[in-house]
């Protein structure tokens, strides 16, 4: 998404998976991680090492993108990355925001709201590994850093940067290590990403934050503007890691027109089995119209696997077998995929032992696109489980029949 947008302003913004792929050289890189429900140890070992590549490489300044709601457990892993980035940087203060105000995400005296509601209040609750249940951002990160994280809200955001940076300074003389910035709006977003590009910091931050940053510092640079590339030709197939009523509903509605083959996680037999099974089900398919593998389930049906495999052994089933059967479509012709789910997008992304990929810039869509040109070329389409109107994974397929 970060990428998507930023090549939408002409900025070449390749994105790499992993620290032993070769940094491209471009104005800004996107290195993408799984380190949002790993153990913090994990987690921290693998920011270093793709810090470390990066650097190596020559990149001058680091930030880290977290989701929009900042999802994470109670032990991290947002605070400790924070950590772990400022303490590179020789002890710099932390620049956070969350929040995706164009997509109904806002942050409003550090309350953190989904569309509309307290997140505390929202579907956000029932996520199956990082369920927000305390709305208060700098309190919620602050249980996962033992430095202070303050406030600047929207009232002297609204005052301009100056009057932030002079705030941020104030904050740092008392003793705070993170200071949170509200996203009540865009205004908000574009004020915080002024301040950040002319303080001595490291940013922390969602998309827009992110984005914004990225503009300001690459701004009046050679972006080595490339052309975007072409959708991969081939069959088509959806993947579904998500859980939740969003995609459920997203589900139901591709369910409608094209076959779906729902896997049940707490299948007794072993992943080799289920995995043959999920293929040669698909096998008479590819060519002839998409079709989905799901794991998402419904609340109750989530519950009951939890309650067996616990929230993330669960999870790490799932992407497991979705990360696998999207290598076995590969293998057999599959070249376009639809994969919703945060998670399960990562673990596709590695099961294909992808890389770099280039992302297509903002369409009617919006973002999400993005092609592997070699060895084999590859369309993905990847996208938030909890973001979408019901019919998107049957728009996905029709865009990328689409030739730019």
């Amino acid at each position: 998404m970060v990428a998507c947008y930023l090549e939408s302003a002409g900025i070449n913004c390749p994105v790499m998976f992993g620290p032993h792929a070769a940094v491209p050289p471009a104005a800004i890189v996107v290195a993408g991680t799984r380190t949002r429900t790993v153990p913090v140890i994990e987690a921290i070992s693998e920011l270093q090492n793709m810090a470390g590549a990066l650097e190596r490489a020559g990149c001058r300044q680091l930030a880290y993108k977290a989701c929009a709601t900042f999802d994470s457990t109670a032990d991290g892993n947002i605070g400790p990355a924070a950590d772990f980035l400022s303490d590179r940087a020789g002890g710099l203060p932390v620049v956070m925001s969350a929040g995706f105000p164009s997509l109904g995400t806002t942050v409003h005296q550090g309350y953190l709201f989904y569309r509309g509601r307290l997140v505390s209040e929202s579907i956000k609750r029932f996520d199956p590994l990082t369920p927000m249940e305390d709305p208060d951002l700098a309190r919620f990160i602050g249980r996962q850093t033992p430095h202070r994280v303050a406030l600047i809200n929207h009232t002297t955001l609204q005052k301009g940067a100056d009057a932030v940076c002079a705030a941020m300074e104030a904050l740092q003389a008392e003793g705070a290590r993170h200071v949170l910035m509200d996203a009540s709006d865009d205004g908000d977003v574009d004020i915080t990403a002024q301040a950040a590009s002319r303080l001595s910091c490291v940013v922390a931050a969602s998309d827009p934050l992110v984005i914004a940053y990225a503009k300001k510092l690459a701004m009046g640079g050679d972006f080595g503007f490339r052309s975007p590339p072409r959708h991969a030709d081939g069959p088509a197939a959806v993947l579904i890691g998500s859980v939740g009523p969003v995609a459920l509903e997203q589900l139901a509605a591709f369910g409608a027109i094209h076959p779906v083959l729902t896997l049940d996680v707490l299948d007794p037999r072993n992943d080799e089995a289920l995995v043959g099974d999920a293929l040669d089900w698909a096998a008479s398919r590819i060519g002839t119209a998409p079709f989905a593998v799901s794991t998402a389930a419904n609340p109750d049906e989530v519950e009951r696997v939890q309650s067996a495999l616990g929230p993330l052994g669960a999870a790490r089933r799932a992407e497991t077998l979705l990360g696998t059967i999207a290598k076995g479509l590969c293998d057999r012709g599959i070249r376009r995929f639809v994969v919703a789910g945060g998670e399960t997008s990562g673990a596709v992304v590695r099961a294909l032992g992808i890389d770099l990929v280039r992302a297509l810039p903002e369409g009617p869509m919006g973002t999400g696109f993005c092609v592997v040109e070699e060895p084999v070329p590859l369309s993905l389409y990847l996208k938030p489980g909890k973001l979408g109107a019901p019919d998107i994974l049957l728009r996905a397929l029709a865009a990328m029949d689409s030739k730019p």
